[in-house]
């Protein structure tokens, strides 16, 4: 069926259609309060994180992060794109999914079309590689067997500028579609030339073992150069492979290459992936916990290898709950997983995993060596310097466990650094930073700070009729974190009065801005009579608008002392004056 689905069919398909049976068909639901419990689907847990919220049709998971709407969930659970999402959810509630044709002209490019392009592109890959004997001798002597590199669809792009175009682009749609890919570029004057040329190709897939981008690497052992058909932040690659090989995961190594994969797979080890070029992300560690509460990070030794191992810890430390356990492996320096495992065997590799470094005693070990640990005041500074990571730990039983042992290390009593803590994370949240307890309660009284925004945009989207009459010309002037996307969401209500908040997580999940709506559209508001979120959101624009108005005033005050003022200005500035 062609034509594109009109997004008012959309927000009305996600306002009738129930969260809770959606969900409740494929996921055991109890019911708990005004929402619904369960264990996550998409990681494994004892506890039930896992909440459904039928008033404001969405659901999320406190534990691995995993939120949406209806959509969002046949999409993640189900495997579906977002057109037999669409579908499926219109089948249940009984209704047909309309068409409209699109007024713009250039080439219909669906996802679906790109995917299958893409796949055939892999194809053509994957068979010049037997045809040619240069890059079949160098991934023989990388020690990547013909099944091995099958498996993973290894491929060549033949030198020359053109063999993708020639074969693929016969027609204007075709280059356009191929242009959509990245696979070709467009030079200045017009014409057009391969992206990918003697290189070999390592495909990369996505949870439905679709092809999604590429890797291509020369012979000669430079960098990588990666395709990016998607977002590097959230791809892994290898995982694919690695739920195909083995039907439970028990532990999953995350490496910096994708050559180190395929090798690690070619000795017996099945359960790695690569971060294709970039640092460890959240995106990367709600994909890594939904498959295994066992992570290791696989470094070289060598000082560019223990940073990257440090950035994956800081960005790791809010993902720690009680039962999951993230080490790190060190290798010798100049060694990678890939060389080390040819030179020293996989029972080596195997050991190297086995004593790898728990979370904890990394972060130790490398304060301590920034600190003189025979010192009291080199103890103290090490407190100092662990109290903001700790603080971004989840309270529970892990995070108490490492504040006993940081109190043992510095030769503190536990009560003592308990409370030298605490302090230092009330005051990391001064001036205008309040804990989260207190944001979910109430809202900030005062400076515009950036947690007075989020909490404006969390009482809209708990709430988005509090909205419909709120004066958003008073955010005009504010450049606050945030204040363009609070902008943004109050006029969306205003013209569409009747969006829920599902409707406006569906409408936001591909933008960058919305991607920590839902994460804002879970935290918990006060309940009952005596909370009026309307009148609370309109306090909140007061307060910004007041903290605006003051920043102009600050602006012209300055602007008068140096002598640079227009007229316009001090009719502005008297003006301002008078309405304070």
């Amino acid at each position: 069926m062609s034509g594109l689905i009109p997004q008012h069919f959309i927000d009305d398909l996600i306002t009738r259609a129930d969260i809770v049976e959606v969900v409740g068909r494929r996921v055991p639901l109890k019911k708990a309060g005004r929402e619904f419990k369960a264990c996550c689907p998409f990681h494994d847990e004892k506890s039930a994180s896992f909440t459904v919220s039928p008033n404001k049709g969405f659901y999320h998971c406190f534990g691995c992060g995993a939120h949406g709407t209806a959509i969002g969930f046949l999409m993640e659970y189900d495997h579906m794109d977002f057109v037999d999402a669409i579908e499926s959810l219109a089948g249940m509630v009984g209704v047909e999914v309309p068409r409209e044709e699109s007024h713009d002209q250039r080439p219909a490019r669906s996802l679906d079309t790109l995917f299958d392009l893409v796949s055939k592109v892999a194809s053509f890959f994957e068979g010049q590689l037997k045809d040619h004997s240069p890059a079949v001798d160098y991934l023989k002597a990388r020690g990547i067997d013909g099944a091995t590199a099958k498996r993973f669809g290894l491929g060549y792009a033949p030198a020359g500028w053109s063999h993708v175009l020639d074969k693929f682009g016969t027609s204007k749609e075709t280059i356009d579609r191929l242009l959509a890919t990245g696979l070709i570029i467009r030079k200045d004057d017009g014409r057009h030339y391969d992206r990918f040329r003697d290189r070999i190709m390592f495909p990369i897939r996505d949870a439905r073992g679709r092809v999604i981008g590429f890797g291509g690497r020369v012979m000669a052992n430079e960098e990588p150069k990666y395709l990016p058909l998607f977002h590097k932040g959230r791809e892994l690659y290898g995982l694919y492979e690695a739920r195909q090989a083995l039907r439970q995961i028990d532990r999953l190594v995350v490496v910096e290459g994708y050559m180190d994969v395929v090798g690690l797979a070619r000795h017996g080890f099945d359960f790695s992936v690569a971060t294709l070029g970039t640092a460890t992300t959240d995106d990367h560690l709600n994909k890594l916990f939904r498959v295994c509460d066992a992570v290791l990070f696989c470094f070289d030794g060598d000082r560019a290898g223990r940073a990257a191992a440090w950035r994956a810890l800081e960005n790791a430390l809010p993902q720690i709950r009680d039962g999951r356990q993230l080490r790190f492996v060190f290798l010798p320096d100049g060694e990678d997983p890939d060389s080390f495992v040819k030179a020293h065997g996989s029972a080596a590799f195997e050991q190297a995993l086995n004593d790898a470094l728990p979370l904890s005693d990394f972060l130790l070990e490398e304060l301590s060596t920034q600190v003189d640990m025979d010192s009291v005041d080199g103890r103290a500074r090490l407190a100092e310097l662990a109290a903001p990571l700790v603080a971004k730990i989840p309270d529970g039983i892990y995070k108490g466990l490492l504040i006993e042992r940081l109190a043992e290390v510095v030769g503190l009593p536990v009560a003592k650094l308990e409370a030298i803590l605490s302090r230092k994370a009330v005051e990391k949240t001064k001036p205008g930073r309040e804990p989260e307890t207190r944001l979910r309660a109430r809202s900030r009284r005062g400076s515009g700070s950036p947690s007075l925004v989020r909490w404006a945009i969390t009482l809209l989207l708990h709430e988005p009729g509090a909205a419909k009459d709120l004066n958003v010309e008073r955010l005009s002037g504010i450049s606050k974190p945030g204040s363009e996307l609070l902008r943004g969401l109050i006029e969306m209500v205003q013209s569409e009065p009747n969006i829920t908040t599902a409707g406006i997580l569906e409408r936001w999940r591909h933008d960058e801005q919305g991607r920590h709506l839902g994460k804002l559209a879970a935290v918990e508001v006060p309940a009952g009579d005596e909370f009026d979120a309307t009148s609370e959101l309109a306090d909140c624009i007061r307060q910004l608008g007041i903290a605006a108005r003051r920043e102009r005033i600050k602006v012209l005050i300055e602007k008068e002392r140096l002598n640079s003022s227009t007229d316009a200005d001090r009719n502005e500035l008297r003006a301002l004056s008078l309405e304070r």
